[in-house]
């Protein structure tokens, strides 16, 4: 079967179908079923086929898959609707930090990019606007996503990447899925240059992100995370190391590490029990604040209630920034740095995509020397972009 491309070349002849790792409702990973005759998608005007070669994995697939998006009833089994009426529906094939290869196009669109290789901007914007994203969806939630062999995206979203020092499966580490959110945790909260930044959940794909991200913008980023991880943190960008620890001793340790002042801007992803305390490390002593606190929140991994005297918010004005995906504008600068090299790949492993249950469980039961993100590969792809970063060597 061929796909009708905008130039007179014979089109490329595709196949009618392909592997891909099907969800089937919200559960556990017995939801997820790899199926090889799942139906090759078509490009539409103004769109590409991507031959996947590496997805990331995010916590966001498992915490949609379980249903733990709920906005209203905390009690709720769903995933979030920003739009109205949620559009993850079954089947859905997960992942959004797609890594690939045009491997044809849509009407419209140059066939000269066919073979190009390059990255998703996963977002599924509602409109035109590039400085605002006030309904976030993406690949892989309210539309088929990099769990393939094949995926159909816009044009002007896949983005290219031809930078040969990074492998497909490093590239897709990169994500905006972890990036973007990153980024626009900084931008909402206008984190600047000299701003001691305190970044929680720091060894995963945000966290990571975020220490490079403040030092690109002169921003100084301190992690919160295991102490077994402080060499490779540091070695990130991260100008100390503080573990969670004692709770009651968290607050004196942060000011500890930074000197005695206090922290400018908290990027959390944490949540639970330890938002007071992330706000004490701003506010104790508002004499030697040259801005206001700010609190961004992206996540919430430690529990999805905080209880907060909103006292404390309104006399010490913190200012809180909820944070979920991010802007055209900040993909595209994302895009510009991963070019130049500003931004460095965190790849902590590769699984090839029939084995996804296996990374599934991995990633829940991760150990200490877990660090950055965990790719998934197509098993026609995997001799090439997944062997080489795969944990059995």
């Amino acid at each position: 079967m061929t796909q009708t491309v905008s130039s007179s070349k014979p089109a490329p002849v595709l196949p009618d179908t392909m592997a891909a790792m099907v969800l089937t409702g919200h559960g556990d990973i017995d939801k997820l079923e790899y199926r090889q005759d799942v139906p090759v998608p078509r490009p539409a005007a103004g769109e590409v086929l991507v031959q996947v070669t590496a997805t990331a994995k995010n916590n966001t697939d498992r915490k949609a898959r379980e249903g733990l998006y709920p906005t209203k009833d905390k009690g709720d089994v769903t995933s979030f609707a920003m739009g109205g009426e949620t559009t993850f529906t079954f089947p859905r094939i997960q992942g959004a930090d797609i890594a690939g290869r045009i491997a044809a196009v849509g009407e419209g669109v140059d066939a000269s990019r066919i073979g190009e290789r390059g990255l998703l901007d996963f977002n599924l914007y509602a409109d035109a606007r590039r400085d605002i994203n006030l309904t976030p969806d993406y690949y892989g939630h309210g539309a088929d996503g990099g769990y393939a062999e094949y995926v159909a995206v816009p044009a002007d979203q896949f983005h290219h990447i031809p930078n040969p020092e990074l492998a497909d499966a490093e590239l897709a580490s990169m994500g905006m899925c972890s990036y973007q959110t990153a980024y626009h945790m900084m931008t909402s909260a206008n984190v600047s240059r000299g701003e001691r930044v305190l970044v929680t959940g720091a060894s995963g794909g945000v966290g990571t992100a975020l220490i490079q991200l403040c030092r690109i913008v002169g921003a100084i980023p301190y992690a919160v995370s295991q102490l077994d991880k402080a060499d490779a943190l540091k070695a990130m960008g991260a100008e100390d190391v503080i573990d969670r620890g004692d709770l009651p001793t968290f607050v004196e340790r942060v000011l500890a590490t930074t000197g005695g002042a206090p922290v400018d801007a908290v990027m959390d992803l944490v949540g639970g029990e330890m938002t007071n305390l992330f706000i004490d490390t701003m506010i104790n002593d508002m004499q030697a604040r040259h801005s206001y606190p700010r609190l961004s929140i992206a996540g919430a991994s430690a529990g999805n209630l905080s209880e907060i005297m909103w006292t404390r918010i309104y006399l010490y004005q913190v200012q809180i920034f909820g944070v979920s995906h991010g802007t055209r504008e900040e993909a595209e600068q994302l895009m510009a740095w991963i070019r130049s090299g500003d931004l460095k790949p965190v790849l902590h492993a590769a699984f090839k995509l029939s084995e996804l249950h296996d990374a599934e469980r991995y990633f829940v039961n991760r150990g200490s020397n877990y660090l950055g993100k965990i790719v998934i590969v197509p098993d026609s792809q995997w001799h090439t972009h997944g062997a080489p970063f795969s944990l059995n060597g």
